[in-house]
């Protein structure tokens, strides 16, 4: 029997760099028995190729790779289903999740767009008045970004950039996956053990 979920989100991982990033979240999510709607972008696959070096020509074996055991607690929606659930205000979540978050894509939030199931989910977050937390994954920053990043903050959303901090000195790239990582849920509001806290040790 699969354990009572702790609560849901919804996670949207773009064709940004830093897959990376929004793999080992959905993994966290599923390891603390989160259900978890995820939609992909196209591009967001390319990546998958490209900086994880997968074969994504199945992609539902990639994802029982990326994530075995929890398929029961994952859910996973094709970009333009607008009659997922999460398409929805009457359905609830604890939140919404995009990581990495290309440009392109935090553009059409901005604009209020929903071109996309992606985009749509998120404009819900926002009228819902839920969390949407943002992580643009981009550098450098021109005008247009930085306005629009201004924008979804102002109306609720928190941005959390791919900044990985090194005060407690990362001895891999994992370590520094899940520094980033583990901020993000701070920003959600779940708990985690990814890294040490400053002042921890001190304690």
């Amino acid at each position: 029997m699969s354990q009572q979920s702790k609560g849901i989100f919804t996670v949207g991982i773009t064709g940004a760099s830093g897959a990376q990033y929004g793999v080992r979240l959905v993994q966290e999510l599923l390891n603390q028995s989160y259900k978890v709607h995820l939609v992909l972008t196209e591009a967001a696959w390319q990546v998958f190729k490209e900086e994880l070096r997968l074969d994504t020509s199945d992609r539902n074996r990639v994802l029982n790779e990326l994530f075995p055991s929890h398929l029961g607690q994952l859910h996973t929606h094709d970009l333009h289903d607008y009659a997922a659930p999460i398409a929805s205000g009457s359905y609830q979540t604890d939140g919404m999740i995009i990581i990495p978050c290309s440009m392109g894509t935090l553009s059409g939030i901005a604009l209020g767009a929903s071109g996309s199931l992606l985009e749509r989910a998120a404009d819900v977050m926002l009228k819902e008045q839920r969390k949407l937390v943002i992580v643009p994954r981009e550098t450098p920053l021109n005008q247009i970004h930085l306005e629009n990043m201004l924008k979804l903050s102002k109306v609720g959303a928190m941005i959390v950039p791919a900044m990985p901090g090194f005060y407690h000195l990362p001895q891999s790239l994992d370590d520094v996956i899940n520094f980033l990582v583990g901020k993000v849920l701070d920003s959600a509001g779940v708990p985690h053990e990814l890294f040490t806290r400053w002042g921890a040790e001190r304690r």
